[in-house]
């Protein structure tokens, strides 16, 4: 079968996982890396046995699908000279800046006929994929995120950075239009917020609430999914899954609260059996498969055949309006409900400072 000519744009830290993994799939042919700099690029390109060059223009008529993982600020530009190329487009997320710059790459793509996906990675993480057949219906979703600073991806702020993640999981999760957002953050160390906590209403009833920080010391990665079943933990970065629901014997309608309501209730032994007896805990075992390598060859996949890809610029469009929501209510939050105090995230720091000086 004949490989899928790919290439890479942007050779940091994304983009070299990128390059290393294109060059071991089966299904693809790393034809060029491509990056502005020379002692960056040139070593990605010899530790993937393929070359270097400085201009990605330079890809034109060479690729037929190319992953880009350059700065936010740039994904606009420099995706929408591959889409218009009809050239496949595999653009780290988020998908653009702003809800109208991933607008105008979703309608590119659609108009050209050309597969975009948007590298939401968690979707392809087997435990975010075990938790999602588990889940059921979800009635209210808590997700925190945290993770210390990375001094990347400091041109926007926490939400697109990080939070956008568990967006784009929980809308894929809850499968519902959110009718209400509320949020508040605060900037920290940067020019934008770097820690925001947002509660999302759906158009169905499910509430989830999300927590992200970015200047924290240590790192996490979960998920509280409840239903009407029961309830899903999920740790991201441990890949554990548990599951808890009611067991046949609560089902079937004997309460502990009845039993220890009887003289003579052995209290401690009621306690010891209400996660076995009365609620059923279910740690399935989860595939330890490569989340950004299975990402990358789904892609493949969808070019190659022409599949919609599981994560299309459409859904990371989705994810990319209800952060724009979510940075609109962090700045209008007033921290004192009153007229004239202050609003929006930059309440201490850098920023902060250099406003009030001027």
């Amino acid at each position: 079968m004949k490989r899928l000519r790919v290439g890479v744009v942007g050779t940091g830290a994304l983009g070299r996982h990128h390059a290393r993994i294109y060059s071991t799939l089966d299904t693809t042919e790393l034809v060029a890396v491509a990056d502005t700099s020379s002692e960056r690029g040139q070593a990605v390109a010899d530790a993937c046995r393929t070359r270097w060059c400085p201009d990605y223009r330079s890809l034109f008529g060479e690729i037929d699908a190319v992953s880009i993982a350059v700065p936010t600020v740039a994904h606009e530009a420099v995706a929408s000279e591959f889409l218009k190329r009809r050239i496949a487009v595999l653009v780290e997320k988020p998908l653009a800046a702003n809800v109208a710059q991933a607008a105008a790459l979703v309608a590119m793509a659609k108009d050209a006929g050309t597969t975009l996906q948007v590298g939401h990675v968690e979707r392809f993480n087997p435990a975010a994929q075990m938790a999602r057949g588990l889940a059921g219906s979800p009635r209210y979703i808590r997700a925190e995120r945290t993770s210390p600073y990375a001094f990347r991806s400091t041109d926007i702020g926490v939400v697109l950075d990080v939070m956008i993640h568990d967006l784009d999981l929980i809308l894929d999760l809850v499968g519902s239009p959110v009718v209400d957002v509320e949020a508040f953050g605060v900037s920290i160390l940067g020019e934008n917020e770097d820690c925001v906590q947002a509660r999302l209403c759906f158009e169905n009833g499910c509430v989830a609430d999300l927590s992200a920080n970015r200047v924290h010391p240590t790192s996490r990665r979960s998920m509280q999914i409840w239903s009407e079943s029961g309830c899903v933990t999920v740790d991201f970065t441990t890949r554990e899954v548990t599951h808890y629901s009611p067991s046949e014997r609560l089902l079937h309608g004997e309460s502990p609260l009845e039993l220890a309501r009887r003289p003579g209730a052995d209290i401690e032994q009621l306690k010891g059996e209400i996660f076995g007896q009365y609620l059923r805990v279910e740690r399935p075992d989860v595939s330890k498969a490569d989340a950004l390598m299975t990402e990358l060859a789904s892609f493949a996949d969808c070019v190659i055949h022409g599949r919609t890809p599981i994560v299309d610029g459409a859904a990371a469009l989705a994810a990319i309006e209800v952060a724009d929501r979510v940075l609109h209510s962090v700045a209008a939050h007033r921290w004192n409900r009153q007229a004239g105090g202050p609003m929006g995230p930059f309440l201490t720091g850098p920023v902060a400072k250099r406003s009030a000086a001027a």
